[in-house]
């Protein structure tokens, strides 16, 4: 699944491990997120959309 998160969080000036303290993960998760080799859960996805006060569909995109 394709997605916007290491563009969001750049823009932001804030690292990994400082992503992940925001959304209580491990920086592991978030690297996994960003390069696509892992889907975050549905309350995690929920989480990620709070934080940037922005929908799932604008952040994470399933079109292959």
């Amino acid at each position: 699944m394709k997605n916007r998160l290491k563009v969001l969080r750049a823009e932001r000036n804030w690292s990994q491990a400082e992503l992940a303290g925001r959304l209580d993960v491990s920086r592991q998760a978030v690297n996994a997120i960003e390069t696509g080799k892992y889907d975050p859960s549905l309350p995690l996805a929920f989480r990620i959309a709070r934080l940037f006060a922005m929908s799932i569909e604008e952040i994470f995109d399933d079109q292959q």
